[in-house]
């Protein structure tokens, strides 16, 4: 008898979709150690193992591209069409080989985040889609106007063929699908004991003070750095291996360790607009400054979503390009909805609904 095979489709765009589908898989193999995971990804091995503890099979494939961007904020629209185009034109090449695979594994279920072609490809194979987030890119290219209509309607179609999607919260309506359950919160957990982590990196005890600089796994061009030197008493931590040697930035290089097991020994996170840092600072009750994205639809849920559930500071561009940063003395504005917690379990949630799947409840 086969082992239960799952195969799990990440979108191909910066680091926060196989990030965050890599902490539920984590949980998925631990509550159920049996079954066999694929991983279809083009996101390095090493950043995946950062989140799974045991193995897993990778498959490099790529068959959505979400954005081509320079960085995590400048995107480049006519490439991104370009490669929207191509990937319609050879869909069919693409799914025949996917479904195949997926035969010849004797894989069970796609769990996917949120690449299109994914439910098409479970309809070739003849198995269950569900797909995981809290947007699609429907709903990202439709906003860029008339010239991705035609784009935006084709993924929609491709969404309408999922059998389940596990909506996370900071969402847009995705009203493309056909079968939605709402659940909690998804992302990755701290793994290393604070105490720890103060004494391996010299990090003060108070958390005061303390700020996380993380802008995704593309980074930003051109933060200003210099302005650090106007607060020489906080410090600042980053994982962005091209920032200058300074006396209170203290830079992570070791792979092992991720944004979110620096998190609860920050006072704040300075970021961009992303669900994954988003998620897990929200989890950990820790602040967020972030700057706004007007072209990016997802944005504007995202940033509503902290404002909502957690204390925030939301700040223009020119605010952190071009000013002297006195954004970081400024008092935080407390989460609007005080009565209401957010779910926080969407990692167990889902990976229960995969259990269940193959063992169903007498």
């Amino acid at each position: 008898m086969s082992r239960p095979t799952i195969y799990i489709a990440i979108t191909n765009h910066g680091f926060g979709h196989a990030t965050r589908t890599a902490s539920v898989v984590d949980t998925i193999q631990k509550l159920f150690p049996e079954a066999l995971l694929i991983l279809v990804t083009t996101a390095p091995r090493w950043l995946l193992g950062c989140y799974i503890d045991g193995d897993f099979i990778l498959r490099p494939r790529a068959y959505d591209l979400g954005v081509v961007q320079a960085d995590s904020l400048r995107m480049d629209q006519a490439a991104t069409k370009e490669k929207l185009l191509e990937i319609r034109r050879h869909q069919e090449k693409i799914i025949a080989a996917e479904a195949d695979y997926i035969y010849q594994n004797q894989v069970d279920l796609i769990l996917a985040d949120i690449p299109f072609l994914a439910a098409k490809i479970a309809k070739a194979a003849g198995i269950p889609c569900w797909m995981v987030s809290n947007f699609g890119w429907d709903f990202i290219y439709r906003d860029w106007g008339e010239d991705f209509q035609e784009i935006a309607d084709w993924i929609s179609e491709c969404y309408g063929e999922c059998d389940r999607l596990f909506r996370l919260p900071f969402h847009e309506p995705m009203s493309a699908f056909t079968q939605i359950e709402d659940v909690g919160l998804i992302g990755g957990s701290p793994k290393y004991d604070v105490q720890e982590l103060r004494e391996i990196f010299a990090i003060p005890a108070a958390r005061e003070k303390t700020v996380m600089l993380t802008f995704g796994g593309l980074g930003l061009q051109a933060i200003p750095y210099q302005n650090l030197a106007n607060f020489p008493d906080w410090q600042f931590i980053t994982f962005d291996a091209s920032a200058p040697e300074l006396p209170n930035l203290l830079k992570i290089r070791d792979k092992k360790y991720r944004p979110v097991d620096f998190m609860p020994l920050c006072d704040r996170i300075i970021s961009k607009p992303g669900f994954g840092t988003f998620a897990e600072a929200t989890k950990l009750g820790i602040p967020i400054v972030s700057l706004t994205r007007d072209d990016f639809a997802e944005a504007a849920y995202l940033l509503r979503g902290i404002s909502s559930y957690t204390h925030h500071l939301i700040i223009q561009p020119d605010e952190f390009f071009t000013s002297d940063w006195n954004f970081i003395s400024k008092p935080l504005n407390p989460p609007q909805q005080t009565l209401q917690k957010i779910g926080i379990s969407g990692n167990q949630t889902i990976a229960k609904s995969v259990i269940n799947f193959f063992q169903p409840n007498p």
